[in-house]
This record gives structure tokens, C-alpha cells and sequence, in this order.
């Protein structure tokens, strides 16, 4: 079973920057969604970005364009870069990875955009 560890949320003012990293337990294939997904209070979760090997990135439509998703499969890692953010970008942040029709999910971290 995947094992998925989060690192990197934290406050930041609203314009600010911040960058998120996800550790696997083990390797995941290149050709296997790794990701972002989040959730605010009250509502569903919602993909935040993914990527997987032969495929353009993928974003939701809030975050194209601030976000950018990069991945390095010898380190078992997924980053999310996340610029201009805003306060509606408040949320917990959770890492996926999507193998063989199974998702796995890490604890999450939780970001907070405030001035």
C-alpha cells in the first residue's frame, strides 16, 4: 500500500508564494497519476493539479496558470509551486496518487492565505 507524506504548507500573505513536496513509500510508474487535490472548509475536495509521464500537466481551472505541478520519479516526489496566491486558495492540501484504479491519499497540509 502507498504511503504519501506532505510537507511544505504553512500562512502566507495573499501574493506570496509557497511550495508544497509529497514523498511516495515506493515507487509509482511515471505513466500513473501523481498529484494535488484540496479541500476547504465546507466543501468538496477538488483537483489542485497532476501529472503523469506522456501527458500535459493538469490544472484546475483556479489555480492555471499560478500553479505549476513537477514530479521526479527517482525521488518518489511531487511538488506543487504555488504563486499569487490568494485567500480563497485556504485549504487542506492533499497529495494522490492514483495506481490501478485505487487512490491513496496523504494526511494533508494545510495552507492559509491571509493578510
Amino acid at each position: 500500500q502507498v504511503q504519501l507524506a506532505e510537507s511544505g504548507g504553512g500562512f502566507v500573505q495573499p501574493g506570496g508564494s509557497l511550495r508544497l513536496s509529497c514523498v511516495a513509500s515506493e515507487t509509482i510508474l511515471s505513466s500513473t497519476f501523481m498529484g494535488w487535490y484540496r479541500q476547504a472548509p465546507g466543501q468538496e475536495r477538488q483537483l489542485v493539479a497532476r501529472i503523469r509521464s506522456g501527458r500535459d500537466p493538469e490544472y484546475g481551472d483556479s489555480v492555471q496558470g499560478r500553479f505549476t505541478v513537477s514530479r521526479d520519479n527517482a525521488k518518489k516526489t511531487v511538488h506543487l509551486q504555488m504563486n499569487s496566491l490568494r485567500p480563497d486558495d485556504t485549504a487542506v492540501y492533499y497529495c494522490n496518487v492514483r495506481e490501478y484504479g485505487v487512490n491513496y491519499w496523504g494526511k494533508g497540509t494545510l495552507v492559509t492565505v491571509s493578510s
